[in-house]
């Protein structure tokens, strides 16, 4: 049976394959007795407090409760759970009613004695007239690591239990939550499997929240030495597909890592999508599986089949269509690759003509591709299909991986093939754009039209022909990957939350896998290439993904699909993008919304010294200083007019509250400086001070970052008093407050977060937290090691900010504008206009502010944007 997915079609069935049958839905009736009071059964006793005294999340406060079983007795120590999102399964009316169920439970004896805490997130409550309170929830729950385990353990489960004897066995005591709680409770067992062996996910976000979708290739490295803790999972055949994930696709790859390392878990699939109801009905039945240690695992077989293969028609020979030629070239010694060989051919079709430039097309694992007696049989497919004109006349270049020179050969085997092709970043197109294709355009004329470029390969090729388009989509823009390695062999599984947080390009990509293909160490290929192209699909690309049952990790079905993946990768009808967000929660803001189509990056200003410093009036006008002129100036929001305020090089500006003045930063003068906006008068407001950037607060205070002391800096105008309000981020960089005035971010230059502050009154800041985990550039002189991610760098560079009507933060950084909602879940990056200059800072500004203005190195680009929520 063949499926195929297309950018308009695809369907979530078509993900549960093999599934359904290991992992049976199973519908419950809202009668089931075990949720509902039953008479004769003794009721626990449940009270109830408030935490507010956490040093790990300084400033929160968070309700809670505790239910005691009638069973308890404090000579023989309960088994133990928690409960994230605590208040939801509490409630007796709800869709859980956790007590009632212990109840009903414990009395049968189909669970032991439990004592059960249920725990909400934290809140940091707002201190400023007209600021609101800040939920946390995100930030613990989906961040990864042991911060909230340690919480729990160390701050708040000694308060909650105060006076109760629970368990110490890790094996009697569980952690359980719904959505961005349940990959909460995964992460607290995770990291401390020596307190917590038990799980209990319900439509669990194993998806990018805040980096989630890793788990499955960090279980799968687990193998030798599995955790001891034992997982249930519950999803919902119709969750949630959006800017963070597919939420069906991520559980499955949970589960089928779990499976593949040896855990014991239980995949159960029901009806419905990303509510509790349906986690609610099978509750009883997941807590009696919980605590039965004899509960048998889910199965998900892995199918290899060798179904009869015959070529595809139009892979063979046809004596009356025109054959092309292939020259095998003499073999390649890389620079970029230093000390390696390969041996390379290009294929020349018939109706090649000089004066006419001929579309491209690379292969990896070339040898193999470019074999008439194989699988692919390229060189015929092409000579047919061009003969059509089902494709452009097109030169097919065949590559080979390279080989270390020092090493021995073995038939078939090239010793840089995985260094070259699973690791991440543009190492390899370089050697294509840098080495290869000149070297064939010496010879042939070749278009330097991007649409003509295509790139193809299969397994490990497969996805480095997706990275060379990732890395220069003004260079390759259709893409055929056949049992494609999105994997962690050297960090490509990163690519689909990539995909899902990162603006469109413009590719076309072709996919085929089938449900037999590799499940290993690495990942499993089969439910890798399915998030892959479930993101695509989600970020309005347009892509095509062919899938089969059974067969296994070879050519026989991608290379039987190949002359139809030709046809629909050339086909001259372009494709226009169908977006849906229906899958966005409320505070979800993705790209998608936020993007207009058609509305790219306009250029502005250029030729300019160094452009930096944006901030904008209420009227939309935009200024910046240009620092090497020097000058501040401003851009007239209506007509684009420009107007020198003063000969000043300021590196941050920010209006006073009655908007007759511009602060200013001047570290080359060691001073704070105010502006006249009318008379350009300069005042010195502050001196012996390095200031970087800059905000003000409603009643006129000023806060700066002072970079080199790792300080956050406090002023009073009024007072010229200068006060020292934090210390401790690297490189505090860039500053920006809340539309309401009661949270403050701080980017760090020389870190990994933008930093959040709660603001009080006296602009006192308090509650720091790294809520937005920046995205990191890839280290050009790091090593790609198997099984291992990508050798980020260090820092993300996090410089200027902005914020939006709709509370969005936009932080400038090395890898382009990066965008957080306003509980600091990233949205998505818009990648720089030019790779090679910096970008320092940007505000958004025009007469309604929904225009994205950026400083970068000598120009100033915009870009309109839909900045209110949907």
């Amino acid at each position: 049976m063949i499926r195929r997915f297309y950018r308009t079609a695809f369907s979530l069935a078509a993900c549960f394959l093999l599934i359904v049958a290991a992992a049976p839905d199973r519908v419950v009736g809202q009668d089931d007795g075990d949720r509902v009071r039953q008479p004769g059964v003794p009721e626990g006793k449940v009270t109830s407090g408030t935490f507010t005294d956490s040093k790990v999340f300084h400033g929160t406060e968070r309700d809670y409760s505790v239910y005691v079983p009638a069973q308890y007795q404090a000579d023989q120590p309960a088994n133990l759970m928690v409960f994230m999102d605590g208040a939801s399964y509490a409630r007796p009316k709800g869709a859980f009613r956790v007590p009632i169920v212990l109840d009903n439970l414990i009395h049968q004896k189909a669970v032991p004695v439990t004592i059960a805490v249920f725990v909400n997130p934290g809140t940091i409550p707002a201190t400023m007239e007209g600021a609101k309170n800040r939920s946390n929830r995100s930030f613990e729950y989906d961040s990864l690591g042991d911060r909230y385990a340690n919480f729990l353990v160390d701050e708040f489960l000694p308060v909650a239990l105060k006076g109760l004897e629970v368990s110490d066995d890790p094996a009697r005591r569980a952690v359980c939550g719904i959505s961005s709680g349940g990959i909460c409770a995964f992460t607290v067992a995770w990291e401390k499997p020596e307190q917590f062996g038990k799980v209990l996910s319900h439509i669990g976000s194993y998806t990018n929240i805040r980096g989630g979708w890793a788990y499955p290739g960090l279980v799968r490295k687990t193998q030798d030495q599995p955790k001891p803790i034992k997982v249930y999972l519950q999803e919902g055949k119709d969750d949630l597909d959006n800017l963070h994930g597919n939420w069906p696709l991520g559980n499955k790859d949970l589960a089928a890592a779990l499976q593949f390392a040896g855990y014991t878990y239980k995949l159960v699939m029901t009806d419905g999508g990303h509510s509790g109801k349906w986690a609610g009905e099978e509750l009883p039945n997941a807590l009696k599986w919980l605590w039965d240690d004899d509960a048998e695992s889910t199965n998900m077989p892995i199918v290899n089949t060798k179904p009869e293969w015959t070529p595809h028609p139009d892979a063979v020979v046809n004596e009356s269509v025109p054959q092309g030629q292939v020259e095998q070239m003499e073999p390649w010694k890389s620079e970029i690759f230093p000390g390696t060989t390969r041996d390379w051919s290009v294929y020349v079709p018939a109706q090649y003509k000089p004066e006419q430039p001929a579309a491209l097309m690379v292969f990896q694992d070339g040898e193999r591709m470019r074999d008439v007696k194989g699988r692919w049989r390229i060189p015929t497919v092409f000579d047919n299909l061009i003969a059509r004109g089902d494709m452009p006349p097109t030169i097919a270049v065949f590559l080979n991986p390279g080989h270390d020179e020092s090493k021995p050969r073995r038939r078939g085997r090239h010793s840089n093939r995985s260094f070259e092709y699973d690791g991440l970043g543009d190492r390899y197109v370089r050697f294509l754009h840098e080495e290869i294709i000149p070297e064939v355009k010496k010879q042939y004329t070749i278009s330097d039209d991007p649409e003509m470029h295509a790139i193809g390969g299969s397994s490990s090729g497969a996805i480095c022909a997706f990275t060379a388009a990732w890395e220069r989509t003004d260079y390759f823009r259709k893409v055929f990957s056949s049992v494609g390695s999105f994997t962690n062999l050297r960090g490509g599984n990163v690519y689909p939350a990539l995909v899902r947080k990162t603006e469109p390009k413009p590719i076309r990509m072709y996919m085929a896998d089938t449900s037999g293909d590799v499940d290993n160490r690495f990942g499993s290929w089969w439910w890798a290439n399915q998030r892959m192209a479930s993101a695509l699909q989600y970020m309005g690309y347009d892509v095509r993904f062919d899938q089969a049952e059974g067969y296994a990790h070879n050519a026989d079905f991608g290379g039987a699909r190949f002359p139809d993946a030709m046809k629909w990768l050339w086909r001259k009808e372009t494709s226009e993008p169908k977006i849906d967000t229906s899958g966005d929660l409320g505070g979800d803001l993705t790209l998608l919304n936020l993007l207009i189509p058609g509305e790219g990056w306009e250029l502005v200003a250029e030729d300019l010294g160094f452009a930096d410093a944006l901030c904008a009036d209420k009227a939309g006008n935009l200024y910046f200083c240009d620092m090497r002129a020097p000058a501040v100036i401003r851009i007239d929001a209506t007509d684009g007019s420009r107007t020198e305020i003063s000969k000043e090089s300021v590196s941050g500006l920010e209006f006073s509250p009655d908007g007759s003045l511009l602060y200013a930063c001047q570290g080359s003068k060691n001073r704070v400086i105010s502006i006249d906006v009318k008379s350009g008068d300069v005042k010195v407001v502050a001196e012996g001070v390095k200031p970087n950037d800059l905000a003000v607060t409603k009643d006129g205070l000023i806060l700066f970052t002072q970079t080199g002391k790792s300080e956050v800096v406090r002023i009073d105008p009024a007072s010229g008093k200068v006060t020292v309000g934090d210390t401790g981020i690297t490189k505090p960089n860039g500053i920006a407050l809340s539309n309401d005035g009661g949270t403050l971010a701080v980017s760090d230059y020389g870190g990994t977060h933008t930093w959040t502050f709660r603001v009080n009154s006296g602009a006192v800041l308090d509650a720091k937290m790294p809520t937005m985990p920046m995205r990191l550039p890839i280290d050009p002189r790091g090593e790609f090691q198997f099984n291992e991610p990508p050798p980020y760098s260090s820092t993300s560079r996090g410089d200027g900010m902005a914020v939006d009507k709709a509370g969005r933060y936009y932080v400038t950084s090395s890898l382009g504008v990066q965008v957080f909602d306003p509980t600091g879940r990233p949205c998505g990056v818009l990648p720089k206009v030019d790779p090679d200059q910096p970008l320092t800072t940007c505000m958004l500004a025009g007469p309604d502010h929904s225009t994205l203005y950026i400083a970068h190195g000598k120009k100033i680009y915009r870009r309109k944007l839909t900045v209110e929520k949907p």
